[in-house]
């Protein structure tokens, strides 16, 4: 039985200025996926994989069980796409692009669309030209999620939008995914909309997968400690990230944060003032900058 919603293995490619080396990434159904990296971490070329738009140099890529790129016609009857660079028709509503899916798509589900509108806030009979960035990419996702995906790829989808729509789109699109359980790839550099959608998270550096794990257990495993420091503290604790200086006080990173971990710097010398949870932004910052 198929258990994976998508699965690469020691996939590689090369580009003249950007390698990827052996990635192994694999999802879960029903599961959903943040994928996350500063631009240029190989976000869209894992995406452009999947999606069968370009041809690993190496490696196996099967989405929906079927094999990728060979057979992706068949796999995407099943694949929801969405990103930024999605463009519709200005001088068509909505209702012409909504027919327009139907026609191709004969799992289309014209309910569930009009469902859609409703919680989109959006207007049927209006002209695109007519409606702003952030309707147009609800908009955009209204047609795919419509056809009731078995995999949705979002990629990047929120970019560009202001704060107030773009906290808009996350909360209804985390409404949906609950409602209806599906598997589902969401590629961002905004790591607030991966912590909100998230079951679990993938960190891309340089082509490189640094962290593959479920979010609230990694969440859980790192912290930060402001200390004092002494002649007796340690340079080299276990399961430190980081350590950064001012004077006689000092900010501790880990990422093998538990109750206890105080008491292991209190011994290496370091006398704990203050311990924190750790934000999921803070934590990609933390790793990237620890990979370089």
């Amino acid at each position: 039985m198929q258990n994976y919603a998508f699965e690469m293995r020691d996939v590689s490619i090369r580009y003249p200025h950007f390698s990827m080396e052996n990635l192994n990434l694999s999802l879960a159904k029903g599961q959903v996926m943040g994928l996350v990296g500063v631009n240029g971490a190989g976000k869209s070329t894992t995406i452009r994989i999947l999606m069968g738009l370009v041809k690993a140099d190496a490696g196996t890529v099967k989405a929906l069980g079927y094999d990728l790129p060979s057979q992706q016609v068949l796999a995407k009857y099943d694949i929801g796409f969405a990103s930024d660079d999605m463009r519709l028709y200005k001088s068509q509503t909505l209702q012409w692009h909504i027919d327009f899916i139907q026609s191709i798509y004969p799992k289309f589900d014209s309910s569930y669309a009009k469902e859609l509108l409703k919680r989109f806030d959006l207007i049927a009979d209006q002209k695109i030209k007519g409606i702003s960035h952030g309707q147009r990419v609800k908009a955009s996702l209204l047609l795919v999620l419509a056809r009731r995906p078995k995999l949705l790829v979002l990629d990047e989808p929120t970019t560009g939008l202001d704060p107030v729509a773009r906290e808009e789109v996350i909360c209804e699109l985390a409404d949906i995914l609950r409602d209806d359980e599906r598997s589902v790839l969401f590629s961002s550099h905004n790591t607030h909309d991966i912590e909100k959608l998230s079951d679990q998270i993938a960190f891309l550096d340089r082509g490189q997968l640094l962290t593959l794990q479920d979010k609230e257990s990694y969440l859980e495993s790192w912290g930060r400690f402001r200390c004092q420091i002494n002649e007796q503290s340690q340079q080299t604790i276990a399961g430190v990230v980081s350590i950064k200086r001012s004077g006689q006080i000092a900010e501790v990173v880990t990422d093998q944060w538990s109750p206890d971990y105080a008491k292991q710097l209190q011994q290496g010398g370091f006398s704990v003032l203050e311990q924190h949870r750790m934000s999921l932004e803070e934590i990609f910052v933390a790793n990237v900058k620890r990979s370089r």
